[in-house]
């Protein structure tokens, strides 16, 4: 299933880095670093919360970074709700993104399974 990934948001990644605010589905619980913040569907009111998914980088979206896929996957846990993303974006911190893609491609196509 393709989504659109944005880049790391500031707030997720002051959650990664500082452990300075609370995600939505864990309070201040450390739930590691590589980590995704779903849109509201998939968030679906917290039922995602502790979900894991596979995923991988399948093409850029901009001319930026013609092609920042790394070939690698990588597991992410859902954390929190990124109320910013629309029906086909999530949020993943910045250590998830730069395991899939080069970090300055800023948004990536991706694709994720169970």
């Amino acid at each position: 299933m393709p989504l659109l990934v944005k880049q790391p948001s500031t707030r997720l990644h002051t959650l990664v880095i500082k452990h300075a605010l609370a995600s939505s589905c864990f309070g201040f619980e450390d739930r590691g670093v590589k980590i995704l913040a779903a849109n509201r569907g998939l968030f679906n009111n917290r039922a995602a919360c502790g979900t894991r998914y596979r995923v991988t980088c399948t093409s850029g979206t901009n001319l930026g970074v013609p092609k920042p896929c790394t070939g690698n996957s990588v597991d992410v846990t859902v954390v929190d709700l990124c109320p910013g993303c629309v029906g086909n974006q999530v949020d993943l911190s910045q250590e998830a993104f730069a395991v899939i893609a080069n970090p300055d491609a800023g948004r990536i196509n991706i694709e994720y399974n169970r």
